[in-house]
């Protein structure tokens, strides 16, 4: 090859890398910015019939993780305050030795919300599944999400974007958490973006550890 067309091959190659990286920033950027109106404080969240709360792993015990305790908190706060009637833990159980499940549905248990109350998804693998099950497993369709203020707008776009009406409360209200995981979400939001739009299905094991009508 000569040098002028290495030049040229290079110089195009580069033209492409960074057209590539601009419309990805893009697409993060319009998902975080997309549903932002409906990222609403606890105290101004509209009643529905569920919470859902993502997994976020365990400590030790095994016990729900600092911030998976928060997101808990923050949903059994709602369910005391009558904003919910249900409250859906969605975590991992892929490892028999590590039911996030079963962890999250004993946390709010022990504190005070009937079991019959504590709905439960096994096969919440990502933010992707635990939104699609909660629709199409467990019958949600208007629903508030518990989260951080950093994983808010990727849920959010994933269940207003595949039909869930629904609100985002985030359980670091007044706090940031935000800046460890800024380069994950910057990366995670063009693909939530993607699967909205193709639609892949989900996990497709069965419910077992209730329903949400």
């Amino acid at each position: 090859m000569v040098r002028w067309q290495k030049r040229a091959w290079l110089k195009a190659f580069g033209a492409a890398l960074a057209a590539g990286a601009a419309c990805f920033a893009l697409a993060s950027f319009y998902v975080e910015l997309r549903y932002q109106d409906r990222v609403v404080s606890l105290s101004l969240a509209p009643p529905s019939p569920v919470a859902l709360v993502y997994g976020a792993g365990l400590a030790r015990g095994p016990s729900p993780s600092r911030i998976l305790a928060e997101r808990l908190d923050a949903a059994l706060a709602l369910y005391q305050a009558g904003k919910v009637q249900k409250v859906l833990v969605s975590g991992d159980n892929s490892d028999r030795f590590h039911d996030e499940t079963e962890a999250m549905r004993r946390y709010a248990i022990e504190r005070g919300v009937p079991a019959e109350d504590v709905l439960g998804d096994d096969a919440g693998l990502s933010t992707y599944d635990s939104t699609i099950r909660a629709r199409d497993v467990f019958g949600v369709r208007r629903v508030l999400l518990v989260t951080q203020r950093f994983h808010l707008p990727r849920a959010l776009y994933i269940a207003n974007g595949s039909g869930i009406e629904a609100y985002g409360v985030a359980a670091d209200e007044g706090r940031d958490e935000g800046s460890a995981y800024t380069l994950r979400e910057l990366v995670s939001r063009p693909v939530a973006l993607a699967m909205v739009l193709l639609q892949p299905n989900a996990n497709r094991l069965p419910a077992n550890r209730g329903d949400a009508n």
